[in-house]
């Protein structure tokens, strides 16, 4: 699997890892097609999240949305110890359902906001009882074999998600603004992703950003790990993904309302980056 492919099959609805290291391989570049939640717990770290360098402290909470590029950067005899968090979309979606018509009960909220406000919060010490007594609690029963356990595993996990959007809703969590980053590599970021219909090409986008395209095929690989055009193609195949899951609309209507120009080229890209074809994902 090379540095520019998807990382990771989620089978479950969710997946929770209490990870302690302190000598991890260097881990490129890469993105989910679910969620992940990190508490960073100790240690030293950073990590890099569309564009973003954020330095970690204890008490950290990153939130990874589905498709957005990342890796950690550890240091040599560093530990870095946190508790991992994966959860399908459509898990989420399960749950996203409206039982009033003023109540709305949508547990990706906070991914949302993260991608609004920071991508990395931190837990105050009132909240950081709250969140992190609840998630040992979860830890312990996801271990067990308790009657129901895999029911109350679930039920504590939604629990959990409701309590962090709460936290996150009530401004319980610090927003952090010490992130480091290029602004015009994140300006033709904001681009891309707010024009992912139309064509998009290296000299439009280096003369949105008023630089050379030379510079910003060079700089733009540096901070995200990506070429140009394999982000952009990673950013369309999502959205294609999300459309087959949430509309009605054609195959072929998806395809190009993504931005591709030809329903072959879609096709290939999807099943090579999905392992399905687009028609048999929307079926299953």
């Amino acid at each position: 699997m090379t540095a520019y492919e998807k990382k990771g099959f989620l089978h479950q609805h969710f997946r929770i890892f209490h990870l302690k290291d302190t000598a991890m391989k260097e881990i490129p570049f890469h993105y989910h097609d679910f969620h992940k939640i990190i508490i960073f717990i100790d240690g030293e770290g950073q990590y890099i999240i569309e564009g973003k360098s954020y330095p970690l402290k204890p008490r950290d909470i990153l939130f990874v949305s589905a498709g957005e590029i990342h890796r950690p950067v550890t240091y040599p005899g560093k530990l870095y110890e946190r508790i991992v968090i994966y959860v399908s979309q459509e898990f989420l979606t399960h749950w996203n359902t409206t039982t009033w018509e003023e109540s709305k009960n949508d547990l990706s909220e906070c991914f949302r906001l993260a991608r609004s406000t920071s991508s990395v919060m931190h837990m105050p010490k009132g909240t950081e009882h709250d969140l992190l007594f609840h998630m040992k609690k979860l830890e312990r029963v996801d271990k067990g074999e308790g009657f129901a356990n895999q029911l109350y595993t679930e039920i504590l996990f939604i629990e959990f998600m409701i309590l962090l959007n709460r936290a996150l809703q009530s401004n319980q969590l610090d927003k952090l603004h010490d992130a480091t980053y290029d602004p015009k590599i994140q300006l033709v970021l904001e681009y891309i992703n707010s024009h992912l219909e139309e064509e998009l090409t290296v000299d439009l986008l280096a003369d949105t950003a008023f630089v050379s395209k030379y510079h910003l095929m060079r700089k733009f690989k540096a901070e995200t790990g990506y070429s140009v055009h394999q982000y952009i193609t990673s950013k369309r195949l999502l959205l294609a993904r999300e459309l087959l899951t949430t509309t009605s609309q054609s195959i072929t209507d998806i395809c190009f309302q993504c931005g591709f120009r030809d329903y072959s080229s879609f096709s290939r890209e999807f099943k090579k980056h999905f392992r399905v074809s687009a028609r048999k994902f929307r079926q299953e």
